[in-house]
């Protein structure tokens, strides 16, 4: 995405924040959009949740762990449960979460603070970004009071545009992320728990920037979906 475009979003969204703290937030991330992203502050984040429609449904959990300096940082990986109104249902049966395991959860406003505070001064990554983002840009926009927009480097955006360049033949599942990651020859790992898949996803934009051949080269703002 253009260098200046994203400049002037993050500007007008610093502009118009209420919160200092939020200001804060879309300044730092205008600071490192021309950062070559091998050397920039990247948080891999993933969540699980009741269902796909972020109106309706809940985050259950969320996982995170920075990347700094191209190196995923194992020791502060971390992973929150979130509790929510009524029954995870039949979403148990995709990420395994039960009603009993939200007992010690944290409230939905203690997690939003925590993510708030843990994304200052990061770019976000995430594979199939949008969805994620929907949920976080609704619980943060509760915690900030006014409607917060974010913005991540989306690992699967990467992989479809890199395959789409190879004239690939995109089949049904080719874009998941364990299939993803298979390409690169990177391990299996099991899905849908948040934290094991943040790091799936941090180790799969590392091997896809390193793959691009002039990860020395690449910006920040050139890998923004």
């Amino acid at each position: 995405m253009s260098l200046n475009l994203l400049k002037v979003r993050l500007f007008w969204r610093a502009l118009r924040a209420k919160s200092e703290r939020l200001k804060a937030y879309y300044l730092a991330q205008k600071a490192i959009l021309a950062t070559n992203v091998m050397e920039a502050p990247l948080l891999a984040i993933d969540l699980e949740m009741t269902g796909l429609d972020a109106q309706f449904d809940q985050i259950l959990s969320i996982g995170i762990v920075p990347i700094e300096n191209g190196r995923l940082i194992l020791s502060k990986a971390e992973h929150k449960l979130v509790k929510i109104e009524g029954s995870v249902g039949q979403s148990a049966a995709i990420h395994g979460i039960l009603d009993h395991h939200l007992d010690g959860a944290v409230s939905p406003e203690v997690a939003m603070a925590w993510f708030a505070d843990k994304c200052h001064g990061q770019i976000l990554v995430a594979h199939h970004s949008p969805l994620d983002l929907a949920f976080l840009q609704k619980g943060l926009s509760v915690h900030f009071h006014q409607t917060v927009k974010l913005m991540a480097i989306d690992t699967l955006g990467l992989e479809k545009r890199r395959l789409m360049r190879q004239h690939e033949v995109l089949k049904e599942g080719a874009l998941r992320l364990g299939a993803s990651r298979e390409r690169y020859g990177l391990p299996v790992y099991a899905a849908h728990n948040a934290l094991i898949d943040a790091i799936a996803c941090g180790e799969l934009l590392l091997a896809q920037i390193s793959a691009i051949g002039q990860g020395d080269k690449v910006s920040v703002a050139e890998v923004l979906s």
